[in-house]
């Protein structure tokens, strides 16, 4: 990934966790909590790709890890973050570009159903339960439901500044040194013309002259 990428990527993760944890998760909203460190996974996803988009689900995964106040294995996120966003970069479109609406809500919708699913599985496989006394089905709609509400105001908003950063000065200044400087092959072409043309009008007077000055001595001769 770039530097940039990494840059906007941390910044953005950082920003979502604070606000996940201090805001979010304290509104005691039946169901599940609306997780916006998804949504700025799925963001990032949509314009860097499926490999760009596992790489920043494993970091955000494991970010939300390790931070307080986890209450589970070290891991066990960023796995379902990293399948999800590698899942998430393979609808990206060829431009970077969305052309309406629905092709992002149906992947929210998906990769919320879909995050619940892995994380209560994985939640199985290492002796975690707390789905099940929760309700798988009742934590299933309200992660659908929170996450499509609160797409509309993150996602655009993060792929817009994903985009934005795309445009690297420092890389566009590279380019343009390695690339061949096409103003100055059109000067020296054109100069190349006017020399060639120059030369031409000399040989032609150069040629007049010696018929004129052949006919001169011709009268000479004939006088």
């Amino acid at each position: 990934m770039r530097v940039n990428r990494i840059l906007l990527s941390v910044a953005l993760v950082v920003v979502a966790l604070v606000i996940q944890v201090s805001v979010l998760a304290r509104l005691h909203l039946p169901g599940a909590v609306p997780d916006l460190l998804l949504l700025t996974v799925l963001g990032l996803a949509l314009v860097y790709g499926h490999v760009g988009g596992a790489l920043v689900g494993f970091g955000a995964g494991l970010l939300a890890d390790l931070a307080p106040p986890a209450d589970h294995a070290a891991g066990r996120y960023a796995l379902v973050l990293c399948v999800i966003g590698y899942l998430a970069g393979l609808a990206r479109p060829d431009n970077g570009r969305l052309r309406s609406a629905t092709g992002p809500m149906v992947v929210v919708v998906a990769a919320a159903v879909g995050t619940t699913l892995l994380y209560a599985g994985v939640g199985a496989l290492v002796g975690d339960t707390a789905a099940r006394h929760v309700g798988l089905p009742s934590l299933l709609f309200t992660a659908a439901l929170y996450d499509l509400l609160l797409a509309p105001f993150v996602v655009p908003g993060i792929m817009a500044l994903a985009r934005r950063a795309e445009h690297d000065p420092l890389a566009d200044t590279n380019s343009a040194a390695q690339s061949p400087d096409i103003s100055s092959g059109w000067l020296s072409s054109g100069t190349g013309l006017r020399i060639g043309r120059q030369r031409n009008a000399l040989r032609v007077k150069t040629a007049r002259a010696r018929v004129a000055r052949a006919g001169r001595i011709k009268g000479v001769k004939r006088l």
